[in-house]
């Protein structure tokens, strides 16, 4: 009997893929499993759409880089990848060249390149085109670029596509609008969506958006979410002292380079300068790491050059190194985010001789931090009805800064709504801001609070993975919904891990004097923000009368006297007067900075008076220096927070409510030390500097209690 023409080909195909793995992976022994080759063939043979959701290190981007070479030898145009993060694509970058693969990108760094990029690609010198999400919504590559690669792409790929779900943990508006990009493709360009954490729920979303849009149903491969290098643990310890000295103590045992994640900026920073201080080779890493230096510390961990970088999420999707451990300092809201930043530990190592570790050490405070970011979702209808009115009324594209004088959101949470908007077709972003489109648009609140109701179980199901006497691993498939979830064996409450929970006196004593050494620098406001004078304030351009650089005694967050800070600040403690211990380190933070000041002004608060009144009467006499004036609250009716979620409102909203209370020349010539309670916006302490010195006072030192973050 002869042999099927059908099977030949694909007999021959994949022959020839695994020929290209060999050269991607530089090995000879190299094979293709087959259900990688079941993804595969789906694109570069059958021209499908697919979703694969499979293990970090199962090789999703051998799968895409293969199926680019056989659809490049079957005359199709370039690969478009969309990455969410840089380090994903310097990483593949790297990882196409060693296939003979010519990979370029377009992302917000190397906009010198992108001209050249787009004649490399005209003159089909581009195998792939990795481009960041954010590439998508900008007007001139959605409306110039776009189009073109629609048109001419021979494979698309939606990196970490849980992303494109707002039911999952990392929902990135500017994913939504690859659903154009889907919507433009000509027919039979195949898809492949990737993502290594995606429960049911967002998997079938997924799906549903790659196949809503073409007839055929879409291959989904889920396997196994089993980590068979990972052994997980977490150690209970009661204070931020004891877990400094844990790590202090014990990172050293771990093996290899790894990470220590961290839930805030601010811890990142702290914790590794206390771990350098104790001897290990770390550094911290965060969003607001230059991306030069983020480059350097990201080839500084994979070649094992440090012991860990003290890092946010930041450093989490696309990162490939093999790593030897992850430290949570801190539990992330959700298991399955949890998931996602373990599997940065482990790859590449053969679970049969080789092991990662993968510590948790929670901490009281983790859900203060969670709510603060749960504080940041899609805002009320009322306020997107505002943001829409003010489009409509302006009837010509506003910029966001513009737009964010006119509605009381923050920035980045009005960038993320207009995002959302846009893709509702609500709002168009267009050269030189946003634009109303004019169309009706429906606020979804079912959904929105359907969503606000699965990150709460998400929460609750993070506390419980603290609690439970099961296997972690098992516990954590679960969540993601693995059909083949089972003890693995390795973890802490299967026996086959062992943590230690003891910490060295040497290492509590210096973890407590590092966390009781208060004292927070606060640079002060240099810039008035944009749009004052739409609000009917004669305010542009540079902070003519500029406090000095002020203290707190710590942010919110802090790990120290964060702690104390809450407390106090939080919803429902009564006022009173400052509580001894921060008296003692008010004192020290005097001691430290020696503020030059002859004189006293007071913030004076309608929420805490006794607060501020006792801080503010206190260091007066502690110092011996008169108190002479207030920052007074001049007309009740604007409420405190006023404003308070952008810059320009919160000016004019603390201009409308606030005065300086002096009498004549009780100022003049004096060095102010300026007191309050708790700075948010740095807006309140701006403009009463400001009236200070126009008083007559030759200097202004803020000093608060607290910074919100």
């Amino acid at each position: 009997m002869a042999a099927d023409p059908a099977t030949l080909d694909r007999t021959a195909a994949r022959a020839s893929a695994e020929a290209h793995l060999r050269a991607l992976v530089g090995r000879d022994d190299a094979t293709l499993r087959d259900d990688q080759w079941s993804a595969i063939e789906a694109l570069a043979v059958d021209r499908r759409r697919a979703l694969v959701v499979q293990r970090t290190g199962w090789g999703k981007s051998a799968v895409y880089f293969v199926a680019t070479l056989l659809l490049r030898e079957a005359g199709a145009g370039p690969t478009v990848i969309v990455s969410p993060l840089l380090a994903l694509m310097r990483n593949q970058i790297a990882a196409a060249e060693r296939a003979g693969i010519r990979a370029v990108t377009i992302n917000s760094t190397n906009m010198g390149e992108w001209e050249p990029v787009h004649e490399q690609i005209a003159a089909g010198e581009v195998d792939v085109l990795l481009v960041s999400p954010e590439r998508l919504n900008n007007p001139g590559f959605r409306d110039e670029v776009l189009p073109r690669l629609a048109a001419t792409c021979g494979l698309l790929v939606v990196d970490e596509a849980h992303c494109i779900s707002d039911w999952g943990h990392d929902f990135r508006p500017d994913y939504r609008r690859i659903r154009t990009l889907l919507e433009d493709l000509p027919e039979g360009i195949p898809v492949l969506a990737t993502t290594a954490t995606a429960n049911s729920r967002v998997t079938e979303d997924v799906a549903g958006q790659l196949g809503s849009l073409r007839d055929g149903e879409v291959l989904t491969l889920r396997g196994t979410l089993d980590r068979e290098s990972l052994r997980l643990g977490v150690v209970h310890l009661r204070t931020a002292d004891q877990r400094l000295a844990w790590l202090a103590d014990h990172l050293a045992e771990q093996p290899g380079s790894g990470i220590v994640y961290c839930l805030t900026v601010a811890a990142t920073q702290e914790v590794a300068d206390y771990l350098r201080s104790r001897g290990h080779d770390v550094a911290a890493y965060s969003g607001q790491t230059e991306a030069t230096e983020r480059q350097a510390l990201e080839a500084d961990l994979a070649a094992g050059r440090v012991k860990a970088l003290v890092a946010t999420s930041a450093l989490g999707m696309g990162f490939d190194a093999s790593l030897g451990f992850v430290v949570n300092l801190g539990s992330p809201s959700s298991p399955v985010a949890y998931y996602q930043q373990v599997g940065r530990a482990g790859r590449g190592l053969d679970a049969r001789s080789e092991s990662a570790t993968v510590v948790l050490l929670p901490a009281v405070e983790d859900r203060d931090i969670w709510a603060y970011f749960a504080s940041l979702s899609f805002p009320r209808e009322e306020q997107v009805r505002e943001t829409l009115a003010v489009l409509a009324e302006e009837g010509r594209p506003m910029s966001t800064a513009a737009i964010e004088t006119r509605v009381e959101l923050s920035r980045t949470r009005l960038e993320t709504m207009l995002k959302v908007l846009d893709v509702d077709g609500a709002v168009r972003r267009v050269k030189g801001g946003w634009e109303s489109t004019g169309q009706p648009w429906t606020y979804d609140a079912a959904r929105y609070d359907r969503v606000r109701e699965a990150r709460e179980r998400e929460q609750a199901a993070m506390l419980e993975y603290l609690r439970t006497d099961r296997c972690r691993m098992l516990f954590l498939r679960e969540q993601l919904d693995d059909p083949e979830a089972a003890p693995c064996g390795r973890c802490d409450n299967c026996g086959g891990l062992s943590l230690s929970t003891e910490v060295s006196a040497a290492a509590v004593t210096e973890a407590q004097e590092r966390l009781a050494r208060p004292g927070v620098p606060l640079p002060p406001r240099k810039m008035w923000p944009t749009g004052l004078d739409r609000l009917g304030m004669d305010l542009r351009g540079k902070v003519a009368e500029q406090a000095l650089e002020g203290r707190a005694v710590a942010r919110l967050t802090d790990l120290g006297y964060g702690q104390a800070l809450r407390e106090l600040f939080r919803e429902g403690t009564p006022d009173g007067p400052v509580p001894v211990p921060l008296v003692q380190a008010v004192i020290e933070v005097l001691g430290d900075w020696r503020p030059e000041v002859d004189a006293v002004v007071e913030v004076e608060s309608a929420s805490r008076p006794e607060l501020v009144g006792s801080l503010a009467d206190g260091l007066s006499r502690y110092l011996q220096v008169p108190l002479l004036a207030r920052w007074a609250v001049m007309d009740p009716e604007v409420p405190p927070g006023r404003g308070q979620a952008n810059s320009a409102q919160r000016v004019a909203a603390v201009s409308r409510r606030s005065g300086l209370e002096a009498e004549p020349g009780a100022l003049e010539g004096r060095r102010v030390l300026l007191v309050d309670d708790l700075l948010d916006t740095g807006w309140s302490t701006t403009l009463a500097a400001r009236a200070v010195l126009r008083a007559g006072a030759l200097s202004v030192q803020p000093l608060v209690l607290a910074v919100r973050a």
